[in-house]
């Protein structure tokens, strides 16, 4: 199936590469079905929306930008993504995208979490945690090195 993206242009994509998000997402709950496309020569990725064409996020696997970030899943989202084993689950964060890109924040607080094996997503809020919706992905000692 041909699908318009935000930033690829049109996308052939196969009805096996589209995870579901039962419940949506906070702020698109009508926004149920998803892809992910690499962003070419990055560790970044979008997360495009099958339904709406505008509606893409930029994520990123938190655990190559924080090695230290780690949370349990509640039993929960367990349950709604199926979850049998770890190798089944991918962790990303939107990334909220700033200029410059040294401004740019991850939402460590609120992963998204799939399920590749059943294709099934959810973004998990995260409480009791000190993660917070905006973490800089970029320290200042970093900035200084590129």
């Amino acid at each position: 199936m041909n699908i318009q993206t935000k930033f690829h242009g049109e996308q052939e994509i196969k009805k096996d590469d589209i995870i579901k998000f039962p419940s949506g997402i906070p702020g698109f709950l009508e926004e149920r079905e998803f892809f992910i496309l690499p962003l070419e020569g990055t560790d970044l990725f979008v997360l495009q929306s099958v339904k709406t064409t505008k509606v893409a996020f930029i994520v990123t696997d938190p655990f190559v930008l924080f090695p230290q970030y780690e949370f349990d899943l509640p039993e929960e989202a367990l349950g709604k993504l199926e979850i049998q084993s770890a190798k089944d689950v991918a962790t990303f964060s939107i990334l909220t995208v700033r200029d410059p890109f040294q401004e740019t924040t991850a939402n460590l607080q609120a992963p998204l979490v799939i399920n590749q094996t059943k294709k099934l997503g959810k973004q998990v809020i995260l409480n009791q945690t000190t993660y917070q919706t905006k973490h800089k992905i970029m320290t200042p000692q970093e900035q200084g090195e590129r």
